[in-house]
C-alpha cells in the first residue's frame, strides 16, 4: 500500500518523535529535528503571508546546506511546490526557468543574488525573493538588493504556520538539466516519489510504513538502535540524485549532512564522514569517485588513512561509474555500493550492485522490478535478441512536464496498455536478463549509418591508464556524416601529446591518437574508435558529473576545422 501523504506531514510526524535528535548538519552547524520544523514552519508562515499559498512555486537557487531542506519542507507544509535552479545558470537561463515555472518565491545564496536581481523583471509572477547568508560559521549577512528579505530576518519576522491537512497529489518539481533543449519540470506527486522510495525501508531492514505514524514509529526505533541513516549527499542537492535520496531519507528518520564546500571536495567528504560516523554516501559516478579514490591513496601515502569504518553504503546515479573505481573504494571499504540506473522523469529503471568479493560491470544493470526495454514501436525487446530498444520504466510515474503536454506525451507513451517513462536510454537485454546501458538517443552519433553511443566509447577510452577523463561527441564529415571524436584530459605520463592551450583544446598528436583508437577497437568495434582526440587540460563535467556535450562539441569541432587533415 504505502504512503499517500505529503512529505510535511511525514516529516511533522517524525518531528515529534525525534526532536532532540538531529536532523541536519552542516560544518559546525546542527539543527534537530525540532528546530528544523520550527524553521520550516516559519518560512511557511512567510510564503503564505506573500500571497502564496497551494500549488505556489518557490524556486532554489541555493548550494548544499540547511536553507535547502528547510524551504523546501516548509514550501510542503504551505502546500507550495519547491523546485530546483541550477546554480550555474546565467541570467538568460534563469530568465526562462523562473518564469517557466511560474515562479513566486526565490531563495539564492549571495553568490547568485546578483544573477536573479538582474531578471527579475522578466519574471512578473515573483513576490518574494529571499537572500540567503553564509551558514557555516553564523556571520553577518551581506545587505541584499533593495526588495530583497534576508533569510534569517525572514523566519523571526514570522511565527510558525500552523499544521493543516495536505494531500500526497501535492507536487515536488524537479527541473531536467536541459541538456537536450530547454530545462523542462516533471511534476513529481508527493505519494509517487514515496512509492518510489520503498527501498529507503528496505534497505534498512524496517517494514514499508503506510501512515505518517508509522514512519515516525520507524524512526524512532531506528534511532533508538543507532541504526538510522547518517547521509551525506555529496553531489548537488539542486540535481536529482542527492535531492530525491535526502527526502527518502528524510522520511526515515535520516540525519542528513552536507559539505561546506561550493565544489565537490573529496579531502572534506572523507574527513566529514570520518567526523559524523556517515554511514550513507551519495554521489555520482567517476566523476566523484576518481578524486575519491585519489584522496584516500594521498592519505594512505601520508601515513594517516580515513576511518571508513562507518560507511555502510554508496549511492550513486546520474554518470557511469567504472567497475575500475568500484573495485578501489571496495578495497578499502566493506561497503555496498549500489549504482542506479534512474533518470529526472522516471526512476527503478535497474541497478547494479557491488561489494567485495561481488563485482559489477561497467554500464551493466539488474532490469528493475517495473522496467522494460522496448522498441521505438512499442514491441517488448526479447532478451538476447541483441536488439536495440528504450529503456522504460512503469510504477510510481510524476505527472509529466510542466506546461508541455506534447513532450510529456512523447516521453510517457502507453504501451501494453499501460503508461510508461521513456526517456531516451537505449539498452540492449541480455539472456539473463540483465540490460547493458548503451546511452541517451539525443547524443547518438550517426557515422556513416552506425549508430555510436558515447558513453560505451567514453569508458573504453577511460580504461586506458593515461587517460583521465574523456566525453564523446559527433562533429560534422563530409564523408562519415559524423566523426566520432574524444575530448580527453591525460596523466602526466602519458605519451607525447599536443599540449592544450588555455584549456581551449588542441588535436593530439598521431601517437596519442592511434594508441587511443587501437585500445577502443580492442573492445569495441572499429566504427567505434574515435577518428579525432582533442587534449584539454580538464573535461568539463557539471556539478552533478554529467558530462557537458554542448562544450565537449564545441571544442572538437573548432580543434578538427583548425587541423583539416589530420583524420584517422
Amino acid at each position: 500500500m504505502g504512503l499517500h501523504e505529503n512529505f510535511a506531514t511525514v516529516w511533522e510526524a517524525i518531528a515529534d518523535r525525534l526532536s532532540d535528535a538531529p536532523a541536519l548538519s552542516h560544518g559546525p552547524t546542527t539543527r534537530t529535528w525540532s528546530e528544523l520544523d520550527d524553521r520550516a514552519a516559519r518560512f511557511a508562515g512567510a510564503i503564505a503571508a506573500s500571497g502564496v499559498g497551494p500549488d505556489g512555486k518557490v524556486g532554489l537557487a541555493l548550494y548544499n546546506g540547511p536553507a535547502y531542506t528547510e524551504a523546501t519542507y516548509g514550501a510542503f507544509k504551505a502546500r507550495a511546490v519547491p523546485f530546483n535552479v541550477n546554480y550555474r545558470y546565467r541570467e538568460d537561463e534563469l530568465a526562462y526557468l523562473l518564469d517557466n515555472a511560474d515562479c513566486q518565491v526565490v531563495l539564492a545564496h549571495p553568490e547568485l543574488v546578483g544573477r536573479i536581481e538582474a531578471v527579475r523583471d522578466r519574471v512578473p509572477s515573483l513576490r518574494l525573493l529571499v537572500a540567503v547568508g553564509e551558514e557555516v560559521d553564523g556571520s553577518a549577512q551581506p545587505e541584499p538588493p533593495d526588495g530583497w528579505e534576508r533569510y534569517e530576518d525572514l523566519l523571526s519576522g514570522h511565527d510558525p504556520a500552523p499544521r493543516i491537512e495536505r494531500s500526497g497529489d501535492d507536487l515536488w518539481f524537479l527541473y531536467t538539466g536541459g541538456t537536450t533543449g530547454m530545462p523542462k519540470g516533471v511534476m513529481w506527486p508527493h505519494s509517487s516519489l514515496l512509492g518510489v522510495f520503498a527501498p529507503t525501508w528496505k534497505g534498512l531492514k524496517v517494514p514499508l510504513p503506510d501512515t505518517a505514524a508509522e514512519a515516525a514509529d520507524i524512526a524512532a526505533d531506528l534511532r533508538a538502535r543507532s541504526a538510522e541513516q547518517r547521509l551525506i549527499p555529496a553531489a548537488p542537492m539542486m540535481h536529482g540524485t542527492s535531492s530525491q535520496l535526502t527526502l527518502g531519507g528524510l522520511s526515515a528518520g535520516a540525519h542528513v549532512i552536507t559539505l561546506t564546500s561550493r565544489s565537490f571536495d573529496a579531502g572534506q567528504l572523507w574527513a566529514t564522514l570520518e567526523d559524523r560516523r556517515a554511514t550513507h554516501l551519495c554521489i555520482v559516478g567517476d566523476a566523484f569517485c576518481r578524486p575519491m579514490i585519489a584522496e584516500l591513496e594521498r592519505a594512505e601515502a601520508a601515513g594517516s588513512p580515513y576511518d571508513l569504518s562507518s560507511l555502510k553504503v554508496v549511492t550513486s546515479s546520474g554518470a557511469m561509474w567504472s567497475s575500475a573505481q568500484k573495485e578501489a573504494l571496495l578495497e578499502r571499504a566493506p561497503a555496498l555500493l549500489i549504482d542506479l540506473l534512474g533518470s529526472s522523469e522516471g526512476n527503478g529503471f535497474g541497478a547494479s550492485v557491488a561489494r567485495r568479493g561481488r563485482s559489477a560491470d561497467t554500464a551493466r544493470f539488474q532490469l528493475g522490478d517495473h522496467a522494460a526495454v522496448f522498441t521505438e514501436d512499442g514491441r517488448r525487446v526479447e532478451p538476447g535478441s541483441g536488439e536495440r530498444g528504450m529503456l522504460a520504466t512503469g510504477g510510481h510515474l510524476p505527472l509529466g512536464y510542466y506546461k508541455d503536454p506534447a513532450k510529456t506525451e512523447a516521453t510517457y507513451p502507453t504501451f501494453e496498455g499501460r503508461r510508461w517513462a521513456v526517456p531516451g536510454d537505449y539498452a540492449t537485454v541480455e539472456a539473463d536478463h540483465t540490460i547493458t546501458l548503451l546511452g541517451r538517443g539525443s547524443v547518438c552519433i550517426n557515422t556513416a549509418g552506425e549508430k555510436v553511443f558515447p558513453e560505451e566509447v567514453e569508458e573504453a577510452a577511460k580504461s586506458l591508464d593515461w587517460v583521465v577523463d574523456a566525453t564523446v561527441v559527433g562533429v560534422p564529415d563530409e564523408r562519415w556524416g559524423s566523426a566520432v571524436s574524444a575530448v580527453v584530459s591525460l596523466h602526466p605520463d602519458a605519451p607525447a601529446a599536443t599540449t592544450a592551450q588555455s584549456g581551449a583544446g588542441a588535436l593530439a598528436d598521431p601517437v596519442v591518437l592511434q594508441q587511443l583508437r587501437d585500445h577502443v577497437k580492442g573492445r569495441l568495434a572499429a566504427y567505434k574508435a574515435p577518428r579525432h582526440v582533442v587534449i584539454v587540460d580538464e573535461v568539463k563535467r557539471g556539478p552533478n558529473g554529467k558530462a557537458d556535450y554542448r562544450w565537449a562539441t564545441d571544442i572538437a569541432t573548432s580543434a578538427v576545422a583548425e587541423s583539416p587533415g589530420e583524420e584517422a
